[in-house]
């Protein structure tokens, strides 16, 4: 397979690596507005460069990966529709409800496969959870508890063009929690607050939130999420049910310590930034996605899909900038 790659920042060479070292893949080319970036990751990886995306995509590619920075997504997106390419696009698609929502129907309407990098989808962890409670292992799950702590913030210059806590890093949760239950959330209440650097709240923007939803079956989610976590990267979800209770990320690497006598868990290593903690799900979906460029598997995260846990994104940031509950019905989309 021929692969096109653009955008060589940290995720983006990272998915290049990646795609290099599949066997199936005969010749990758890769782009970046900086070119130069392009050249030493192309010399890394003995792959081709194009001088612009246009290039890359009359360039006969069997699929294109979008790894630039967010306010690439929807132009490159709908270039690579257009020319008719299989797409895998970092999340989000789009920085704006409204331009998802157009970029959902545009897909919609095409016969191009689009699919969204939600990695948590190709975590062991989350897969056997998803299959517990699809099974009926736990009997009717009644709670939920989901985390995302990154061990320490992003850049500066990161923060205003992120989208705010919830679209950018609650974002996950809300898509794996779909991804997990088979459900979709009703209603959110969410806030948030601001203890950490001043460029935060310079931003409009919180380093820690908390979200309480509540799910079109009755179940009640408990979603955190913080730029401060200085245990560690700390993703997990637990799912309390009536029969049994299962957790994902309940593991050594776990970045917390105990404070009750003679207890040894978790040992470490622990992670320290989502390269590591979903290293293996990362090549798993690329792998998945070069399946879906074969025509062998449907997309296994679709624009409709990435959409859904913006609404219930877009809904957490309501709440916390009104100071009410928002129910998903009045955040269009649907």
């Amino acid at each position: 397979m021929r692969i096109g790659l653009a955008g060589v920042g940290r995720i983006g060479a990272f998915h290049a690596r990646t795609l290099a070292a599949l066997d199936f893949v005969d010749d990758l080319v890769v782009t970046d507005a900086d070119v130069e970036a392009a050249r030493a990751v192309a010399d890394e990886l003995r792959a081709s460069v194009a001088r612009d995306v246009g290039a890359l995509l009359a360039s006969s590619v069997d699929g294109f990966v979008i790894a630039t920075a967010t306010p690439g997504h929807a132009p490159l997106l709908r270039q690579s529709i257009a020319a008719g390419v299989p797409t895998f696009c970092e999340k989000p698609v789009a920085a704006t409800l409204d331009e998802t929502i157009e970029l959902a129907h545009l897909v919609a309407a095409s016969e191009v496969p689009v699919h969204v990098g939600f990695q948590r989808r190709f975590d062991d962890g989350y897969q056997r959870a998803r299959q517990a409670v699809q099974a009926g292992e736990l009997g009717f799950v009644h709670t939920i508890r989901a985390n995302t702590h990154d061990q320490a913030p992003p850049h500066e210059s990161y923060i205003p063009t992120s989208g705010g806590i919830f679209r950018d890093c609650g974002v996950h949760d809300f898509d794996i929690l779909r991804f997990v239950t088979g459900r979709e959330v009703a209603t959110a209440y969410a806030t948030g607050g601001n203890k950490g650097a001043d460029f935060f709240s310079a931003a409009g923007d919180v380093d820690t939130g908390g979200a309480l939803l509540t799910m079109d079956d009755g179940t009640i989610v408990l979603v955190s999420t913080t730029r401060y976590n200085g245990g560690g990267h700390d993703v997990r979800m637990e799912i309390f049910g009536e029969r049994a209770t299962i957790a994902v990320g309940l593991d050594h690497s776990l970045a917390m310590d105990s404070a009750e006598a003679d207890v040894d868990f978790p040992r470490g290593p622990r992670n320290w930034s989502f390269l590591e903690r979903f290293r293996p799900a990362y090549e798993a979906e690329l792998i998945a996605f070069a399946d879906v460029a074969r025509g062998v598997r449907p997309s296994p995260c679709t624009v409709h899909d990435a959409l859904e846990a913006f609404r219930v994104a877009e809904a957490c940031e309501l709440s916390r900038a009104e100071r009410r509950p928002v129910a998903l019905a009045q955040i269009k989309g649907n």
